[in-house]
């Protein structure tokens, strides 16, 4: 699959695979640590919810701005991971009698995050400036790695839980996933030189961003359409972050529990589909362009705004089939099936979006603008926790359905602004 891509990919997948394994074994269990450790009500645990996924993912701006004109690339991911890894030590010291060392975890995590993701995500752009032409399919290798990660995490959470051990040894665990994550990418750094560029200070890899000069106009032109896109994508974040949120206390309340089928194990299922999807989703891309109909970035992204759509109302229907009475009744398939949808959903959107924010920032605000993206996820992600306080204050169906609606919403955003979004795309 690596064939006639840069070496440097090989590197930057596994950092961040490690790197994913801490993050989503926090979310595996986040919510449940809150929940039955802290005994924090629904209210308190939306709010906290919202405001850190919203850090994790506003802070990419000023990573971005790091990336772009202070450190470089190379060292403001390694200080993230660090960061990151402080964090999750907090959190495993952390219990109902000592939350101070929680609230400070989840802070150095969200910092961490923040200046560790744009700027690997732009490395990915960067590394394919020579060949424009492979990196929608750089982006998906990237995202299924970011999903093995991914895919790995609940796993480890449920193998611990269903041991009987608790979720301040699942934090100590993520500690070790972001050590692992700095060591490999302290030994193949040198093979990402050529994408550690920054633009302005003293040193660097690279004195200045490469490509073709723009004139003012086209400069503005680029960063309001991507403007025009993060705010479409909002919506897709808001529903998207109910995994981890109202889909995780779906299945703790309303879904039949097993030994090895815990509510943290549902969280396995899509990085799983993401990674046996991805391949088969790529071929059908390549095929398609091959014969000169694959569909443009914003194309696909309008695609999967209708397709989230349809896993919102699968999870209305759940709810009305006995969800909505929060007993253990529910058959698993309801969620595993809602996550197969998204998953399709987030394999249009979610690397699509970073590779034609790529595609269209101007090259001197290459990160400041991938730092936008994050950003449109960071007011999602927090409108997600926002929503999920009265997630028991109302039938869970009309919870799904509000959320189908506003899904709705953003097709038809998209739709009315796909001809000025394929502007730039190519």
């Amino acid at each position: 699959m690596l064939k006639n891509h840069p070496r440097g990919l090989s590197v930057i997948l596994f950092t961040e695979v490690w790197e994913r394994v801490g993050f989503y074994t926090l979310m595996a269990v986040l919510v449940l640590y809150m929940d039955k450790t802290l005994g924090w009500s629904d209210a308190r645990k939306g709010g906290l919810y919202g405001l850190f996924l919203g850090l994790c993912y506003f802070v990419p701006l000023l990573g971005g701005w790091l990336g772009d004109r202070v450190f470089g690339r190379r060292v403001t991911v390694r200080a993230g991971a660090l960061l990151m890894a402080a964090g999750y030590v907090g959190l495993a010291l952390s219990s109902a009698s000592q939350t101070a060392t929680f609230y400070g975890g989840l802070l150095l995590i969200g910092i961490g995050t923040g200046i560790f993701k744009v700027n690997m995500s732009v490395m990915i752009g960067n590394l394919y400036a020579g060949t424009p032409d492979r990196k929608d399919a750089g982006f998906n290798i990237y995202y299924m790695s970011v999903n093995v990660g991914a895919a790995i995490a609940p796993l480890i959470a449920t193998a611990v839980g269903a041991s009987g051990g608790s979720y301040n040894i699942t934090f100590w665990i993520c500690a070790a996933g972001l050590i692992a994550a700095v060591v490999i990418f302290q030994a193949g750094g040198t093979r990402l030189a050529a994408a550690d560029i920054r633009v302005g200070g003293r040193s660097g890899p690279a004195a200045s961003a490469t490509g073709p000069a723009m004139s003012s106009i086209e400069v503005r032109q680029r960063i309001s359409t991507l403007v025009i896109l993060f705010l479409i994508v909002i919506f897709f974040w808001v529903a998207f972050y109910q995994n981890y949120f109202a889909l995780t206390l779906f299945a703790e309340r309303s879904t039949r529990i097993f030994k090895f089928l815990r509510p943290e194990t549902y969280q396995f299922f899509e990085p799983f589909f993401i990674i046996a999807l991805t391949p088969v989703l790529l071929a059908v891309f390549a095929r398609l362009k091959a014969r000169g109909k694959e569909p443009s970035t914003p194309a696909k992204i309008f695609g999967g705004m209708l397709v989230m759509g349809v896993a919102m109302l699968v999870m209305v229907l759940a709810s009305l089939a006995g969800g909505d009475k929060d007993l253990n009744i529910m058959s698993p398939s309801w969620l595993i099936g809602t996550y197969f949808i998204v998953t399709i959903s987030e394999i249009l959107i979610s690397p699509m979006g970073q590779s034609f924010v790529s595609k269209v920032a101007p090259p001197k605000l290459a990160g400041v603008m991938m730092g936008g993206w994050f950003a449109a996820t960071a007011a999602g992600s927090y409108g997600s926790g926002m929503l999920g306080k009265y997630y028991s204050d109302f039938a869970h169906h009309s919870y799904f359905l509000l959320l189908t609606g506003l899904l709705a919403v953003s097709a038809i955003l998209a739709l009315a602004f796909l001809k000025r979004l394929r502007r730039f795309s190519n």
